[in-house]
């Protein structure tokens, strides 16, 4: 079996780079949730980061769930689903992640809601914004998310707990503040203005790149992947 240490030491920096964010804003480190993305890793390394002490992963294909879902190898860890989810493979994920952070389109709304009715739960989602607004990337436009939210009342086996972003390539770190920082104000003008509901939003944004910028502006889960699994 291959050295698997180079994944202890990039957990241990990614936490301490997580601490010195939130403290340069003011926050609490542990109300800040590191987020594992493990689409392009084995069976080892993710076995690895329950070591490490992480305990949440990032599944972005529902092919790779189901294999998960056949072994053990996500035992012990809490799962959300973070990728591109098409409609009909929607009914695969309810039951076997904790979140689903990419909704899109009223029309995964209703086969999540219909799949999580079956089987008698209900089903926590992100409404993802496609912040930078680019042609390429799913997400729901800023100027409206505050309907599609709205819309999302309709469905009474589905739970918006927040809202995830996936911020485009910038050439400077701190160019991707403005994102977040949209991102943000997006979030808690719908919450607050338009859902009425109490607290704030859960707030998914930031990866490797760019997770600490994400916790300047907000972010409550960072989704880490190419920063934890690179061997140096």
């Amino acid at each position: 079996m291959s050295d698997l240490s180079y994944i202890d030491r990039n957990v241990e920096r990614v936490r301490r780079e997580i601490d010195l964010a939130a403290q340069a804003a003011g926050r609490n480190a542990k109300e800040i949730r590191l987020l594992a993305a493990i689409k392009y890793t084995t069976p080892e390394q993710v076995k690895r980061l329950s070591s490490c002490g992480v305990t949440l992963v990032g599944e972005n294909r529902v092919n790779q769930l189901l294999d998960h879902d056949k072994s053990p190898g996500l035992d012990g860890f809490e799962v959300h689903f973070i990728g591109k989810l098409q409609s009909n493979k929607a009914k695969y994920t309810v039951g076997r992640v904790s979140l689903v952070e990419s909704l899109d389109s009223l029309n995964l709304a209703s086969e999540l809601d219909r799949a999580s009715e079956k089987k008698g739960i209900v089903t926590d989602v992100l409404c993802e914004i496609n912040i930078g607004r680019e042609e390429n990337k799913s997400g729901v436009l800023p100027e409206e998310a505050a309907k599609f939210c709205a819309s999302l009342t309709d469905f009474r086996s589905i739970r918006l707990r927040g809202f995830m972003t996936m911020a485009p390539i910038c050439e400077k770190k701190a160019d991707y503040r403005k994102y977040f920082e949209e991102t943000y104000r997006t979030a808690l003008d719908i919450w607050e203005k338009t859902l009425h509901n109490i607290g704030k939003p859960l707030l998914s944004m930031g990866m490797s790149d760019s997770f600490a910028e994400a916790i300047a502006e907000g972010a409550d889960i960072v989704r880490v992947g190419r920063a934890l699994f690179t061997e140096a």
